[in-house]
């Protein structure tokens, strides 16, 4: 695949490559340069959990023990 560089020094990712290592609209990439090759790495911050961080929701009322002893309890019987 291929990209050509704009006058101001952009380039478009071919979407193939975005949809493939997941780059969405707000991610970050590294950029280093070695042996005559650009090289850009995607960032991963937090590790791969981190962006489910806080989006969970507990049934009203439940605190995260209460809850996790019901799902425990469904399961094992």
């Amino acid at each position: 695949m291929k990209a050509i560089v704009s006058e101001k020094g952009q380039v478009t990712i071919p979407k193939a490559l975005r949809d493939k290592i997941g780059l969405r609209s707000g991610s970050v990439l590294d950029f280093s340069a070695e042996g005559g090759r650009l090289i850009g790495c995607k960032r991963v911050e937090g590790g791969s959990l981190a962006k489910w961080r806080g989006r969970g929701k507990l049934p009203t009322g439940q605190t995260v023990d209460a809850y996790l002893d019901q799902v425990r309890d469904a399961n094992s019987g």
